[in-house]
């Protein structure tokens, strides 16, 4: 018989209600502008095209997207019926308040709250001339 005892040690680093950063969606009902992952990566549909039904039944649905995080073009094929996974896109809007002099940020969005832990993009080249520029 095996027992845990009270004298071991257990770190629990993280803990969430059960929150996934995916969720199921049938491929027929993903539609242009939503979201969708592809390839293990979350992406924004540009257009969709649905073939006829084939001989085993199903529509296709072919996806044309873009990585929301790289901007690379991705493809995918998935039959209209068969389940694909949407990603849980939370997008937020902050505002420049402040350009150090290393090129940390100091942003703030809509309700105030401030963050500190950005520095200015160094890709695409030359970003951050334009950003400081503009600011």
């Amino acid at each position: 018989l095996i027992t845990m005892s009270d004298d071991e040690d257990y770190a629990i680093e993280n803990s969430d209600a059960g929150a996934s950063l995916t969720i199921p969606c049938e491929a027929g009902q993903v539609k242009k502008g939503g979201y969708m992952m592809i390839k293990g990566k979350p992406c924004k549909v540009l257009s969709i095209s649905v073939s006829k039904t084939g001989k085993h039944g199903h529509a296709k649905c072919n996806f044309l997207a873009v990585d929301i995080f790289t901007g690379k073009k991705l493809e995918d094929m998935v039959p209209s019926t068969h389940g694909t996974t949407v990603p849980v896109v939370k997008k937020t809007e902050w505002e420049i308040i402040d350009i150090g002099d290393e090129d940390e940020l100091t942003l703030m969005d809509e309700s105030g709250d401030q963050k500190t832990d950005v520095n200015l993009p160094t890709i695409p080249e030359g970003m951050d001339k334009k950003i400081r520029e503009a600011w």
